[in-house]
């Protein structure tokens, strides 16, 4: 594994960024849109229930945490469907570059951008709300860690479905994360779901994490050794998914270029 080659994939998507517009509102109008609304809808909240600023601050944090998910498993999908809507997958693996070195570009690919994404989000949050979201303190890296984690596997589940069936299943790209989140306990608590939807609820690691976010909002701390089921969940879907999808890359090798209609 040779560190210019992931270099040079990490910066072109840096370029692409850069000139995309698409790409720039995907991380900072987006994100503004959702807080405005969110924050909207939970200053209502306090013209009927004056003491809800515990829950105002639980919903507005949860969605910012959530934006590190969304990112860490979007970058993954549609950089992947960036080369195949441009019929550029094929030139790029002529280079001398390994498909670990492909991998690893784009988790830390969406590593930046969660963080520019958790940032800016945080600053908005602050700005039209006085949110503070170090608040969490230390607390944030954990919680970053395991949010990041599932949006990686979530992402190279998805990738691989895509190198198999094209990109006519492109549409998950943007909807199966969101699958997750009526299970993820985002905005609400795990005990508030029927008991069917709570045995999923246990299978997704980021709940563990919304949950863990919410005692700390409401009392001050959380139980860290609560995470290491989530760790363990995370670290093996995370393995799967890689394997899938060197699998279906492995099919493309095999059958030729992923069709792209």
């Amino acid at each position: 594994m040779k560190l210019h080659r992931i270099w040079a994939i990490i910066l072109r998507f840096i370029f692409l960024f850069r000139h995309s517009f698409d790409r720039l509102s995907d991380v900072f109008y987006w994100p503004t849109i959702d807080l405005i609304i969110w924050g909207l809808t939970t200053h209502f909240l306090t013209t009927v229930a004056p003491n809800s600023s515990q829950i105002i601050l639980a919903i507005l944090s949860a969605y910012i945490f959530w934006v590190i998910v969304w990112r860490g498993q979007y970058e993954i999908t549609v950089n992947l469907l960036e080369d195949l809507w441009n019929r550029n997958l094929v030139n790029i693996f002529v280079a001398p570059l390994k498909f670990s070195e492909w991998v690893v570009a784009l988790i830390i690919e969406g590593v930046i951008k969660a963080a520019i994404s958790f940032v800016f989000a945080g600053l908005v949050a602050f700005l039209m709300y006085k949110l503070k979201i170090i608040m969490f303190g230390w607390y944030i890296l954990p919680f970053s860690l395991m949010l990041i984690m599932t949006g990686w596997w979530v992402g190279f589940l998805v990738a691989g479905l895509i190198l198999r069936f094209g990109t006519k299943v492109q549409t998950l790209a943007w909807t199966i994360a969101w699958m997750l989140g009526p299970f993820s306990a985002i905005f609400y608590p795990v005990s508030s779901l029927p008991g069917w939807a709570q045995k999923i609820s246990a299978l997704i690691p980021i709940s563990y994490v919304f949950e863990a976010s919410r005692e700390v909002v409401y009392k001050g701390q959380t139980d860290l050794s609560k995470l290491l089921l989530p760790l363990v969940l995370n670290v093996i879907y995370l393995i799967a998914s890689l394997i899938f999808v060197r699998r279906s890359f492995d099919k493309v090798l095999e059958k030729g270029l992923v069709k792209v209609y």
